[in-house]
């Protein structure tokens, strides 16, 4: 069996392995990544080389921990990603390149057509419908979206959200709200089956499916980093974060925001941003939680998403495509039924 891992900001971990009495055997590992002293790699194969076939990547860590000899040193890599891809490589997961892939850049539609078809085209991908699926969106009315579990009153000031022309939705993920100014940030979906992420816990799916954007922010001269569990952020503060969904037919819904070019003073206006929330983030303000990408790298907003998607591209080599007239069908009977409605948005008061 083989499996491999990429560490977001890292190095590939790669491991073979064979499987004798529930139990793992003949384990190796190898990668691009550092480690010293050369006799380390011996004690890590060996802290692996009979485990249990179902210890998880925790285990599997914390074994290859407590046979380090003191002082080791890993570059590029930790004990948590061998776990990871020993995992990857019981389960079999595919990697990127595994996948027939899509990118779609379509015509700007409302927020709520947006959040729709984010849940219909999960579901197809889930289904075997569909490719699996990088979108950009685009939309043509800004709005602020509420995490699935998020409290409207909260969360949202209506008065301010109306004063500055701001619609008021809520998406299928949980997470926090994202104040979507029409051209003024930058977010896609990526729409994935289970197995992409398969042996990962849900924390590390976050980082990996968000790998290639910190790539293309790199490329663009941004020192990008994820920190735990779903934000993108520079030296210099936050860029955005992400939010994920899993439909029970194996469908995975990742997608993300980042701020382009946001206004500070109108997020405080339309948010309630609470001081506990301000202090976890170790900031003052709300207008300081937020560094957009013009200023960081001077680029129009096109030309950042050019970027993203010739970086997706050489990673996966995936093709352009479209959203086909039945799923926007879909999308649109979904946003009668579900993303219009008062009892969707008020789900929780």
């Amino acid at each position: 069996m083989h499996g491999e891992y990429k560490v977001p900001g890292g190095k590939l971990v790669v491991v073979d392995l064979e499987v004798e009495n529930d139990r793992i055997a003949r384990f190796r590992l190898a990668g691009d990544f550092f480690l010293e002293p050369d006799s380390a790699l011996d004690d890590i194969n060996a802290a692996v080389e009979g485990l249990p076939v179902e210890s998880d990547a925790s285990a599997i860590a914390a074994a290859v921990r407590g046979a380090l000899p003191e002082g080791a040193q890993l570059l590029g890599f930790t004990p948590e990603a061998v776990g990871t891809a020993v995992r990857r490589a019981l389960v079999t997961a595919p990697g990127w390149r595994d996948f027939d892939w899509e990118i779609v850049h379509d015509r700007a539609v409302s927020p709520r057509m947006n959040l729709a078809l984010d849940e219909v085209l999960t579901s197809r991908v889930g289904e075997g419908r569909r490719r699996p699926t990088l979108r950009i969106w685009e939309w043509d009315e800004s709005a602020v979206v509420i995490g699935s579990f998020q409290s409207y009153r909260n969360e949202v000031d209506p008065e301010g959200a109306a004063r500055h022309g701001f619609d008021v939705v809520r998406r299928i993920s949980g997470g926090g709200a994202m104040l979507m100014a029409a051209g003024q940030i930058i977010t896609y979906s990526l729409y994935v089956p289970a197995s992409l992420v398969a042996g990962m816990t849900f924390a590390d799916s976050y980082a990996f499916l968000d790998d290639w954007v910190l790539q293309a922010l790199r490329s663009l001269g941004i020192d990008a980093v994820y920190q735990p569990l779903n934000d993108i952020a520079s030296p210099t503060g936050k860029i955005g974060g992400a939010a994920q969904k899993r439909l029970a037919n194996g469908g995975v819904l990742h997608h993300a925001t980042l701020s382009y070019d946001i206004d500070g003073q109108v997020m405080t206006e339309v948010l309630r941003i609470g001081r506990e929330k301000l202090s976890d983030k170790g900031t003052t303000s709300a207008a300081k939680r937020v560094d957009p990408l013009r200023s960081q790298t001077g680029l129009e907003r096109a030309e950042i998403i050019d970027r993203f998607v010739e970086t997706f591209r050489s990673l996966t080599s995936a093709e352009d495509g479209t959203i086909t007239p039945e799923e926007y069908a879909d999308a649109e009977a979904l946003v009668e039924s579900k993303f219009s409605t008062d009892a969707w948005l008020h789900r929780v008061p």
